[in-house]
């Protein structure tokens, strides 16, 4: 990591809550929040576009060398362009959610975004929300946490999102991949977000981050 920029690390399942809280967390720290999954799901949405089977991990990687995915950063959020079209809501849709979790597990799929996802710290201190953060992307960082809620809570916010996927399932597929597994990372701080609103949960890793010892300057900025 860079002296001077930080990364938060925060991890988790789907509907864990935890791409809420890293926006928030970020945004009272005046920091640069990446969310990774829609990094994947641009990668599963251009295998639509160039009908490409998911299943097919040679036909995603030749496909990778076709098509140019851009990362930037608008007004601190993270962005992501395919051959510069930006999919916008696109990345929610269910033919991409049942597509993600295929072209996460190729390795070289993950090699790519994993090098734009670091780049990202030379731009500024970040919270970054994923599935790997905490494991691959930034194992080093002090600041890690993983936020999980129980299987029914996720499932009740996945259906609330407009989202008819079972989260658990994806969750097993991506536990179970040999690149990158969703695990809990070494040294993370689990917070259960069941039954805690966004700002506990965001208090909570604000407290996490006292403790690990964040830049003062940094914490004095929290809102």
């Amino acid at each position: 990591m860079s002296n001077s920029h930080i990364a938060v690390a925060i991890d988790g399942p789907a509907a864990s809550g935890k791409s809420t809280v890293a926006k928030t967390l970020a945004k009272r720290l005046g920091l640069i929040m990446v969310n990774t999954g829609a990094m994947y799901r641009a990668v599963a949405w251009a295998t639509i576009q160039h009908g490409v089977d998911p299943s097919d991990s040679a036909a995603v990687v030749a496909m990778l060398d076709e098509v140019e995915f851009s990362c930037g950063v608008s007004n601190n959020l993270s962005t992501v362009l395919v051959d510069g079209v930006d999919p916008g809501d696109a990345l929610r849709q269910d033919a991409v959610n049942s597509r993600v979790s295929k072209v996460a597990a190729i390795p070289e799929v993950r090699s790519l975004l994993v090098e734009m996802q670091r780049d990202y710290l030379k731009l500024g201190s970040v919270v970054m929300e994923g599935r790997d953060i905490g494991s691959v992307v930034f194992p080093n960082t002090p600041f890690k946490m993983y936020i999980d809620a129980s299987e029914e809570v996720r499932r009740k916010r996945r259906a609330a999102e407009g989202i008819i996927d079972d989260p658990t399932a994806r969750d097993k597929e991506d536990s179970k991949r040999k690149s990158s597994p969703l695990v809990v990372a070494e040294g993370a701080v689990k917070i259960d977000s069941s039954e805690l609103g966004i700002e506990e949960v965001v208090d909570a890793a604000l407290e996490v981050l006292r403790e690990r010892g964040a830049p003062a300057e940094l914490l004095a900025k929290a809102k």
